[in-house]
């Protein structure tokens, strides 16, 4: 009896997100088969709602092995963060029009978690990734020379503290 080749490869899938524990295990971080089905469930539902359809090897173990190491992340946030990160993941690739590769984005995304965010994904969501989203729409294309790396900073409203700045408003506030 020939099987379905959906079924074959939703299995596929599973098997593989049950893999990245070999990785995750190292930082403390593992899924269960509940995990994986929950996660599963969650992209389908997403790339519906996103009118996606993913050919091939599915992003959610790219996403995993991208955050793994995350300072952010630890095994009570785990599930849930990586369910959340495969919805604003579909969103912004349509945001973007598909002119950035995934592991662009997936860069993009990582190091913006890391550093501007300090582990919030609305903030990702909301403020980064729309900025970056509406360069790109712009024509803005300098983050394929950088493999989407370091492209922040120009698209920052926020001014952020340094060293320097901090130890300004500290001597200010003790009136030195």
């Amino acid at each position: 009896m020939e099987e379905n080749w959906l079924l074959v490869l939703q299995q596929t899938r599973v098997g593989k997100l049950l893999e990245t524990n070999q990785v995750t295990q190292r930082f403390g971080l593992s899924l269960t088969e509940d995990d994986v089905r929950l996660i599963t469930e969650a992209r389908q539902s997403t790339l519906r709602e996103a009118r996606r359809v993913e050919l091939g090897d599915s992003i959610t173990p790219k996403i995993i092995y991208e955050f793994c190491d995350s300072a952010y992340l630890c095994q009570g946030n785990y599930r849930d963060t990586i369910i959340r990160l495969q919805e604003i993941f579909f969103l912004y690739k349509n945001e973007m029009q598909d002119e950035i590769t995934d592991d662009e984005l997936l860069h993009f995304m990582k190091e913006q978690f890391e550093t501007i965010c300090y582990g919030d994904l609305d903030y990702l969501e909301g403020t980064c990734l729309a900025n970056f989203a509406q360069a790109i729409r712009a024509g803005y294309r300098d983050y394929s020379e950088t493999d989407g790396y370091g492209e922040y900073v120009p698209f920052d409203e926020v001014p952020r503290w340094d060293r320097k700045l901090y130890l300004d408003a500290l001597r200010e506030l003790l009136g030195e």
